[in-house]
C-alpha cells in the first residue's frame, strides 16, 4: 500500500483503487450579518466578517456612530427613544393633574 501524502492544510485520504488523493483545504463559511440585540433583525452599516477579520477593521467599519452605539437596530433604537419620551410625558401630566386636584381641594 502506498505511502499517505501528508500536506499542510490539507486532508489526504485512500480511495478504493489503493490510490492517495488530496482533499481541498476547508473554506471559511460565510459570516452572518450582525443582529440586533432587541429584536432578531439586522443592523446597518455594520460589515459582516469573520471574527478573525474584526480586529482588522478599522473602528468606523464595526459599529455605528449613534445612539447605542451599533448594537441595536435603527427601529429599536427609535422605539426606546419614543418609549422614554412618553414615560417623561406620563410623569409630567402625573403632576399636572396632582397639583390642579390640589388647587381645586383648596378652592
Amino acid at each position: 500500500m502506498a505511502q499517505r501524502l501528508t500536506d499542510r492544510r490539507r486532508l489526504s485520504y485512500n480511495t478504493a483503487a489503493n490510490k492517495t488523493r488530496l482533499s481541498p483545504p476547508k473554506r471559511a463559511g460565510k459570516a452572518p450579518r450582525s443582529a440586533c440585540g432587541v429584536c432578531p433583525g439586522r443592523r446597518r452599516g455594520v460589515r459582516a466578517v469573520r471574527p478573525e477579520v474584526l480586529p482588522r477593521l478599522s473602528k468606523t467599519r464595526r459599529h455605528v456612530s449613534g445612539a447605542c452605539g451599533g448594537s441595536t437596530c435603527a427601529n429599536c433604537v427609535r422605539d426606546t427613544i419614543q418609549r422614554a419620551c412618553l414615560i417623561e410625558e406620563q410623569k409630567i401630566t402625573v403632576t399636572v393633574v396632582k397639583a390642579q386636584a390640589q388647587s381645586q381641594k383648596a378652592k
